[in-house]
């Protein structure tokens, strides 16, 4: 019996870990969708680089869940929980800030700090348990796009 409710409470850690964020992605949709639905971000200049609308769901949908994988991964380590959510913060906020109050300019700032976050959790989880670090370097190189597409929509707007 014992076997039993330590594979549960793993089973609903792992699923908090990963429904943790997604809940932060549905929040960022909450500011995304009235931004696109509006005309705001279709007014956008936009450069050759920039992937279609309909992409960015699948893939940060994605994205979360090796986060959250990632997160139970190392989920006995204090100071790597805190690292994570601070992050978090910044991930979530960068819409906000981007598509909420409409500024490019400072997105850019908060996806450097963000990208600056990843880098080095990434490191610190790989010291720990490298999966969860191999499992953060999608997200990496997604925001590594990111702020490349989110400086030029700045520049060029």
């Amino acid at each position: 019996m014992k076997l039993k409710n330590n594979f549960m409470e793993k089973i609903l850690k792992l699923i908090f870990c990963i429904g943790v964020c997604e809940v932060v992605g549905i929040g960022g949709a909450l500011f995304t969708s009235p931004a696109i639905s509006s005309g705001w971000y279709a007014s956008l200049e936009k450069p050759w680089l920039s992937p279609p609308s309909w992409l960015f769901s699948p893939v940060w949908i994605v994205l979360y869940i090796l986060m959250g994988i990632a997160l139970y991964l190392v989920w006995s380590y204090k100071s790597l929980v805190i690292l994570f959510f601070v992050h978090l913060l910044f991930n979530g906020l960068w819409s906000i800030i981007f598509f909420g109050l409409k500024s490019p300019a400072y997105a850019f700032l908060d996806i450097v700090i963000l990208w600056i976050l990843i880098l080095v959790m990434a490191f610190k989880f790989f010291k720990v348990r490298k999966t969860a670090g191999y499992l953060l370097l999608p997200y990496l190189l997604w925001v590594s796009f990111a702020a490349i597409l989110n400086y030029y929509l700045w520049i060029l707007n």
